[in-house]
């Protein structure tokens, strides 16, 4: 029985050894140093696209397909170093994706949590953004509006992916590293909007501002519901739409 005991013992060790590490409330996800590496990553790849944006402005980029490429490259290598630091702290992937939908109810939940979110990001967006025409940043982005049918469906493409990898990114990685590493959850979710907005500046200063607070809009959603499924819903359809709400506004 000693050795029953001592071998199920040993076992249930090797076995708990194994498994993902899950981190205490507000604890890190991924170690300081990979959080660096994040934000500097994050930092360059502004730069870059606000570089580039000037470029397809000027019309010395290529094609709105290859821009959309181009997109999705970064969009995903983004994804796979925050992916990485966090499967080396030996921790689940659903704390950066959210924990996975067990029924079709949860599914149907945090869609129609999504949409709600959806309409209130874009009444504060509203509100802060009434003053500025809605030709300001209709220039900022005109390389990126699809025109023909194939670019809209790349568009799409482009939406799902970024809204999949930026929620898990910004709300699911960097506000939780932030939230550990100031222990404040109000202080982790400005400065992961902070970031987004940053992310966005190709569009101009006051467009990345409005993006900023809608980045904390979606930061507090996440926090209050425990998940970023919601906001990778509202993130999606929020970026799907934007060519149309756009067409309305030339109208």
């Amino acid at each position: 029985m000693a050795e029953t005991s001592i071998s199920s013992t040993t076992s249930s060790e090797t076995t708990a050894g194994l498994q993902p590490a899950e981190p205490e409330s507000h604890g890190l996800i991924a170690s300081p140093w990979h959080t660096l590496i994040v934000v500097l990553f994050g930092v360059l790849n502004a730069c870059r696209s606000m570089w580039q944006a000037a470029q397809d402005r000027a019309g010395r980029g290529p094609g709105r397909p290859a821009v959309y490429g181009r997109i999705l490259f970064f969009e995903l290598v983004f994804l796979g170093i925050v992916m990485a630091g966090v499967r080396l702290r030996r921790v689940s992937l659903e704390m950066i994706f959210g924990k996975r939908w067990r029924s079709g109810r949860e599914v149907l939940r945090d869609m129609g949590l999504g949409i709600c979110l959806l309409l209130l990001s874009t009444v504060v967006a509203s509100v802060l953004g009434g003053h500025q025409r809605g030709q300001a940043p209709d220039q900022k982005i005109s390389h990126l509006i699809p025109q023909t049918f194939l670019e809209l469906d790349l568009w799409m493409v482009v939406s799902l992916v970024a809204g999949i990898c930026e929620e898990a990114v910004y709300r699911g990685y960097l506000q939780r590293q932030f939230s550990a590493l100031t222990r404040s959850a109000p202080i982790g979710i400005v400065l992961s909007a902070a970031g987004f907005g940053a992310a966005h500046l190709y569009q101009g200063i006051g467009r990345a501002a409005v993006i900023a607070v809608s980045g904390v809009v979606f930061g507090w959603f996440a926090h209050w519901r425990k998940t970023v499924r919601p906001g990778m819903v509202a993130h999606t359809l929020q970026d799907a739409i934007a060519p149309f709400l756009l067409k309305a506004l030339r109208q």
